[in-house]
């Protein structure tokens, strides 16, 4: 048998197809993206259409996973609801047949060679003739796939057949079919992809490699292995994605069940039609239509009852993330209003934990303390969850200052309370600027150029020093001496403003920085300063009686704070951003 059977060929075909299948999906994701997204936001405001939105946009993007994730993040967003994306999910399963039908009407039909190779040959000179058009470049992509998913469907059907000619299928006859539900299941779960584990399926079968009830256990386990994709995309995930994850997983065991137990039914029914032992790779292909398609019809009327079953298995737990706001009535207004000051210095803590994870600086340079986000959390939080979690606290904020403008206040609680959602704006506005320069910072970090690591090390040590000077302000109770601190904490961001432009100045004259860098170093200096100077406005809007806010602004024009010809100076723009964000 291992004289005439090509292990490396069957793995190259395989790796040709799963390549291929990558390819079809990226490429149509990206010319088609938003058009899809768009769609299945659309075309699901019933179960029915959200059904035929789900076979179709499966079938065309040949995957039920992509679809299945694309859901779950709708679900996510709160803008699916649960019974339609548990229609989208059962659609999809109709969907994802499309491929056993591509493979046995084209796969073993045709001379693969006759267009496999003109598809690959087409696109790949393309991307490399037509790479100044993105959208030309990705259809190359999508012939390239296409070429590939063939080519390998060949490699893996010509191997299967040499193994064929030396295989007995006596050998493995007497497990059962509850092997075979399991190796499909398996296989499917590995690949991540039941549109793979099927095409080897019904080329197993065609090199008679394995009989037709074999196939149809296989065919089984891979719809119930195509669930883990889905359910990996729900770790960690709201309890709605979960609520689908869950949902899919039923769907397909259930229906598996019961195309398990009535085999023969189906099989009897698609004799009707055609010879199965002529015909063996069409019929596959039909039985695994017709069960989806059936377990769909079964699962249609309980769409609604499952949704709800769900809801009680997977309740929503809204995390609580504000610390002050939460239990304290807003009726009482001068309780409410000093709540909602300790939630704004609060989600200050919160952004500059934020920003110190950006700039992979130890945090405990700053804290000698969790900051309550991450006092709540099991493990570290990424810095895409803290983000999500500092808008969300922001939110929350806003949220219980509109609830306080509903309550009788006098003309000076007004005033207090505008200053401190101006406040809780600039700190918000404050890490926006951090995380779009982002990028810009790792490149410095990572630069062959040793002026640009140079000053990456230097807008690390300035946050860290930025933050220790907010930090002991807070702990001061005298507000003369937090006012005269404000204004020394934001002398010395100006000076470090100052010393950037004439030290990149300076590196220019000596051909140390060239023109590209140059702009990108001024455009993460100017959002740097901009950032740290958000958060002083922001101190000073939470801290100081509004007469000290007058003063402050004033300061602000002197021009022993900022010279008239600084070359970024803090014009109106700058500092009126404090009230107009």
């Amino acid at each position: 048998m291992n004289e005439t059977f090509d292990v490396w060929k069957l793995l190259a075909g395989m790796g040709m197809f799963l390549f291929g299948m990558f390819l079809l999906e990226e490429s149509l994701k990206t010319l088609s993206g938003k058009a899809f997204k768009k769609l299945i936001r659309q075309y699901t405001d019933s179960r029915l259409k959200a059904i035929r939105t789900g076979t179709i946009v499966t079938a065309i993007l040949q995957s039920s996973a992509v679809v299945a994730l694309m859901v779950l993040a709708f679900v996510g967003a709160g803008v699916m609801k649960m019974e339609n994306a548990i229609a989208v999910m059962l659609g999809s399963n109709i969907g994802t047949t499309s491929t056993a039908w591509l493979v046995a009407t084209l796969g073993f039909k045709v001379k693969i060679d006759s267009f496999a190779l003109p598809l690959i040959g087409v696109g790949g000179l393309g991307m490399i003739f037509l790479s100044s058009s993105p959208k030309l470049v990705q259809a190359c992509r999508l012939l390239i796939g296409f070429g590939l998913l063939f080519l390998g469907l060949d490699y893996m059907k010509n191997s299967v057949d040499s193994l064929a000619q030396s295989f007995d299928l006596a050998y493995i006859s007497g497990y059962g079919p509850w092997l075979y539900i399991l190796v499909g299941a398996l296989l499917t779960a590995l690949m991540q992809s039941s549109s793979a584990s099927i095409a080897i399926v019904l080329t197993a079968l065609n090199g008679q490699l394995i009989d037709f009830d074999m196939g149809v256990a296989m065919v089984i386990g891979a719809n119930i292995g195509t669930t883990i994709t889905v359910l990996l995309g729900c770790i960690g995930g709201v309890q709605a994605k979960k609520r689908v994850g869950v949902s899919h997983l039923i769907f397909n065991v259930v229906t598996g069940l019961l195309a398990f137990a009535t085999i023969p039914v189906f099989v009897w029914f698609i004799q009707l039609f055609i010879v199965v032992d002529n015909n063996s790779v069409i019929a596959l292909a039909i039985y695994h239509t017709l069960f989806n398609v059936i377990g769909v019809l079964v699962f249609f009327p309980f769409i609604g009852l499952l949704a709800r079953v769900l809801v009680k298995l997977y309740p929503d737990r809204k995390t609580v993330l504000t610390v002050f706001i939460d239990k304290t009535p807003t009726e009482v207004t001068d309780a409410a209003m000093e709540a909602l000051k300790e939630e704004v210095k609060h989600m200050l803590e919160e952004c500059q934990l934020y920003n110190l994870r950006l700039l992979n600086i130890d945090e405990k340079l700053v804290f000698d303390y969790d900051t309550p986000f991450q006092k709540n959390s099991k493990r570290k939080l990424t810095e895409t969850i803290l983000y999500d979690q500092i808008k969300l606290l922001h939110a929350d904020i806003f949220s219980f200052y509109s609830k306080i403008q509903t309550q009788k206040m006098e003309e000076i609680e007004v005033k207090i309370s505008e200053r401190i959602i101006y406040a809780s704006r600039n700190i918000m506005n404050s890490i926006k600027n951090f995380k779009d320069i982002k990028h810009n910072l790792d490149d410095f970090d990572a630069s062959g150029n040793d002026y640009l690591n140079t000053q990456y090390k230097l807008f690390r040590k300035a946050l860290v020093r930025v933050y220790h000077e907010i930090n002991n302000i807070l702990q001061l109770d005298s507000k003369e001496e937090q006012y005269r601190q404000l204004l020394a904490a934001f002398v010395h961001i100006e000076k470090d403003d100052k010393r950037v432009i004439s030290d990149t100045m300076q590196a220019v004259s000596d051909q140390k920085i060239h023109e590209i860098e140059i702009a990108s170093l001024l455009l993460v200096n100017r959002l740097f300063t901009q950032s740290c100077r958000l958060q002083i406005f922001g101190l000073k809007d939470l801290l100081l009686s509004q007469g000290q806010v007058n003063d402050f602004d004033r300061a602000l024009d002197m021009k022993e704070i900022i010279e008239e010809n600084h070359t970024t100076p803090l014009n109106k723009k700058d500092s009126g951003e404090q009230a107009t964000t």
